[in-house]
């Protein structure tokens, strides 16, 4: 999926519309270490999950290309944003510290955050494997996970 500098219009159609969805390669070992990673670091359920491949993203972004699995997309408050944009305002989102440094790398320029970011997406089967198995989730943790 292209980048682009500002984040793009999106549909919401619910009432969890407002609730920030974070979108993610379902097959990916590292994004199910993000997905585990928020939803210890995010106890008051701010942020709602749901893979890339599944119905959620479909419905909730309708006007969307099919998505590029190598990028996170973050929408939020209408607008979706992706790859470090995305996993930075995620960590916005949470508690500090990771509020704070998500802040902090803000500054970085996007072209710089975003290169960073590719050379992980182009290795991250290499280095973190398929998501064969999941955790368990709470029955706490599975309402926050969106189909």
């Amino acid at each position: 999926m292209p980048s682009t500098a500002e984040p793009r219009a999106a549909s919401p159609d619910s009432a969890r519309a407002e609730t920030p969805i974070a979108f993610y390669d379902g097959e990916c070992g590292l994004c199910n270490r993000f997905v585990q990673f928020v939803l210890d670091h995010d106890p008051d359920g701010r942020i709602l999950l749901a893979p890339l491949q599944g119905s959620t993203f479909r419905d909730r972004c309708p006007d969307q290309a099919p998505p590029d699995l190598s990028t996170v997309l973050l929408l939020d408050g209408g607008r979706l944003y992706d790859r470090s944009s995305a996993v930075l305002r995620v960590l916005r989102i949470l508690r500090f510290p990771y509020s704070l440094l998500a802040r902090l790398a803000l500054v970085v320029p996007r072209p710089l955050r975003d290169l960073s970011y590719d050379l992980v997406a182009r290795r991250r089967y290499r280095w973190f494997g398929r998501a064969e198995a999941c955790r368990l989730p709470t029955p706490r943790e599975r309402a926050r996970l969106l189909p």
